[in-house]
């Protein structure tokens, strides 16, 4: 299958873009296409050393890329709150903010700061607090939200019995779990925005599947080696088959957040079978993101246990 393709990312000089996870991975991909294309682009970290390196190495492409690293723990819902606190005082507005990072099945049940189950507590709630807490920005800029789900979210539900899983642990559904959340989010937003004026469109995206660092190795999640699923998927991305590359798997996101023809609410992934891999475009929803209802629910429940509110924006 080629591999050679890409999208065009037009003029974004005078913007100011938010990427999260932009230490490594996808999330340095997409900062740099957004800095190569004259947008002023924060990259909230939780690494500081990881952060400036990544700085460095987008510089190292585009010298002259406006980058500022800010630190950003969103399994710390203080720290949420603190960066938010700052850009809100800068007063610059966001004109677009991607909801990239997150963390992936660790082997046994950790939790946030404030106690939630890691994965949900993080790709989730961590993100949808970030979302309520920029609001005024992201009001101001007439921003695009863009939240990055995942191929796992094809599958799987919503555990309203036990959101934080604790009872009979599954990392595998619990992550399921984690990114169904963001992306109903992302779609809640969209309507949300839509009956108040608020001014932001709202879509959602997913890498399809790539060797990121997502299964390799992290022993701060309790893997000291890397699973055997990012072996076997490291192994298809060098020779192009079936799934993607880091490189690739950075597109959807992009279109879905740069692209003047993305569309509000509408949802972005790999186009090869079964949205893996290849060049990205819409796609349909899957089953678990069409539940409206579960979204509002989830909506209302997020408020509650991050207490943020997005009524003052």
């Amino acid at each position: 299958m080629p591999t050679d393709y890409d999208i065009t990312i037009e003029d974004m000089s005078g913007k100011r873009a938010v990427v999260t996870g932009a230490s490594d991975g996808i999330g340095l991909g997409i900062a740099s296409r957004l800095a190569a294309a004259g947008a002023d682009v924060v990259m909230p970290v939780r690494n500081p050393r990881k952060g400036e390196a990544a700085v460095a190495k987008i510089r190292e492409q585009h010298p002259h890329a406006k980058l500022t690293l800010e630190e950003l723990d969103l399994s710390s819902l203080a720290s949420v709150a603190a960066l938010g606190g700052k850009l809100c005082a800068e007063g610059a507005p966001i004109h677009l903010l991607v909801n990239n990072a997150g963390v992936m099945t660790p082997p046994d049940r950790q939790t946030t700061a404030e106690g939630f189950e890691l994965q949900f507590g993080t790709n989730h709630l961590g993100h949808f607090a970030l979302t309520a807490h920029l609001l005024p920005l992201l009001r101001a800029g007439r921003a695009r939200v863009t939240s990055q789900t995942s191929v796992a979210a094809r599958s799987g539900a919503i555990n309203w019995n036990d959101l934080n899983w604790e009872r009979g642990y599954d990392g595998m559904a619990a992550y399921r779990q984690s990114k169904i959340a963001l992306g109903l989010f992302g779609l809640e937003l969209s309507r949300r925005s839509a009956a108040s004026g608020w001014g932001i469109t709202s879509n959602i995206s997913h890498p399809g599947v790539a060797p990121t660092n997502l299964l390799a190795a992290r022993p701060e999640v309790g893997r000291a080696k890397d699973t055997v699923g990012v072996r076997l998927i490291r192994w298809f991305s060098a020779r192009g088959l079936i799934v993607g590359t880091v490189d690739s798997a950075q597109l959807p996101a992009l279109m879905a957040a740069a692209s003047p023809d993305a569309k509000d609410s509408a949802f972005y992934g790999p186009q090869w079978p079964g949205h893996v891999g290849g060049p990205p475009g819409e796609q349909k929803l899957w089953k678990p993101l069409r539940d409206n209802d579960a979204a509002s629910r989830l909506w209302t429940v997020s408020e509650e246990l991050t207490d943020v509110t997005f009524a003052s924006g």
